[in-house]
């Protein structure tokens, strides 16, 4: 077996609106274990931690409680600058809302990642890398429309290819298909988990919606913060 990517054991988040509110128990005791290259849907009602256990897994948020090993290293342990060097080079993040920059084409839009890294990119090579996997999300005639000029299935289908750019290792998928109607929502699962075979990235993809749920590894469920 692989060893794990990443690995939450009994992660409690609480939160609390203003001195002396109630504390609001968002995570409770959660464990996970993601490895190399699998798929993993999470669900859960509106409010039940799904957001901040990817914002956890991201390194966007720390736990009240319990520990999280990623890519080996413990995020509680590092400062602001390595956890972004964390994140620029093993994780990749797709949102609901694409966060495309408007001034940028589609090709500006996905190298970004690429620029806000640590270490010296190669931009030829990251430009071709952009070309090639736009190009297999149908969008090779369009490099240098502005996301303007995008329908909202083809914006994110930019925004995947950026969160790809880098070749993560694991790819954090908050609702990406909820804005979209049902057939674009399983053109871009199909997209999702095409790249996913080829790079081997991890997947996880919180979601509202079941059939895309079935399409993954493993369908985990939050309930009251627990999860099952």
């Amino acid at each position: 077996m692989s060893n794990p990517i990443a690995t939450l054991t009994n992660v409690s988040r609480d939160f609390q609106s203003a001195p002396g509110a109630p504390i609001q128990h968002v995570l409770k005791d959660v464990s996970l274990t993601i490895l190399p290259g699998e798929t993993i849907a999470v669900t859960g009602p509106s409010g039940c931690g799904k957001s901040t256990l990817l914002n956890i897994l991201g390194t966007l948020d720390q736990p009240t409680s319990g520990t999280v090993s990623l890519f080996g290293q413990n995020p509680a342990s590092m400062d602001e600058s390595s956890l972004s060097r964390l994140r620029a080079r093993h994780l990749g993040f797709i949102f609901q809302s694409h966060h495309l920059l408007p001034h940028l084409s589609a090709i500006e839009n996905v190298l970004l990642p690429m620029l806000a890294g640590h270490d010296a990119p190669d931009l030829p090579a990251a430009r071709a890398r952009a070309t090639d996997l736009l190009a297999r999300v149908g969008l090779a005639d369009h490099l240098s429309k502005f996301p303007a000029q995008l329908s909202g299935g083809e914006r994110q289908r930019v925004a995947v290819v950026r969160a790809l750019i880098r070749q993560p290792g694991l790819v954090l998928a908050d609702e990406p298909t909820g804005a979209l109607d049902a057939t674009s929502a399983a053109s871009l699962t199909d997209l999702l988990l095409e790249l996913n075979a080829a790079t081997g990235s991890a997947l996880v993809l919180v979601t509202h919606d079941q059939s895309t749920a079935a399409r993954m590894q493993r369908h985990l469920r939050l309930h009251q913060g627990s999860l099952s």
